[in-house]
């Protein structure tokens, strides 16, 4: 049961078809180099955290889910995170003020993304809940970890290859990410 839930969890963060959570990290690290990945790997976890949390409230029926609104706030957060890169961008000390902030952003927008799949995964539980819920949202950290990896590799190859400055790195990723989330909202408009 694990190595099922675990590839499940693996996949859903990896799946290029639901890419608003890739672009959510993407939008994520963008204000970070991958000298920092301590503080990118307390980040990613807290937004697992987060995203566990709802997953299994959801799930387990304790809070309602209304997944019109949250494929419309998934985005929404992309959009948030981004504006907030791109802000904090001139900012002396940014990675340094920004941590707090983002700590909290990706711990709270992971509420919001653990949401989006609790539909999907209630309908393949049975009575069974723990055991699922654990190896999912593990094979969902290790997804997103082999995700910042990808990123930072590329950020490090086109750094080092271009001579690109972090803040422009942070300002190009933050603008295509908020693009692609505008765009996504419009679609997704719940009402």
């Amino acid at each position: 049961m694990f190595p099922t839930y675990f590839q499940l969890g693996l996949t859903h963060i990896t799946d290029l078809s639901g890419y608003d959570h890739i672009l959510f990290l993407i939008a994520l690290c963008a204000a970070y180099r991958y000298s920092d990945w301590k503080r990118i790997l307390i980040l990613v976890t807290a937004f697992t955290v987060g995203h566990s949390l709802t997953l299994a409230l959801a799930v387990m029926h304790i809070i309602p889910v209304n997944g019109a609104w949250v494929e419309f706030l998934i985005p929404l957060t992309i959009l948030i995170t981004a504006i907030k890169n791109i802000g904090l961008a001139n900012l002396k000390g940014q990675r340094e003020a920004s941590t707090v902030l983002t700590f909290m952003l990706a711990a709270g927008f992971g509420l919001i993304h653990g949401m989006g799949f609790s539909s999907f995964l209630r309908s393949m539980l049975g009575d069974e809940l723990l055991l699922p819920l654990f190896a999912f949202n593990v094979g969902l950290e290790v997804g997103q970890l082999i995700i910042v990896a990808v990123i930072f590799g590329v950020q490090w190859a086109v750094m080092c290859l271009s001579g690109i400055a972090l803040k422009w790195w942070n300002i190009v990723l933050s603008l295509l990410a908020a693009g692609v989330s505008v765009l996504l909202m419009a679609e997704r408009v719940p009402f």
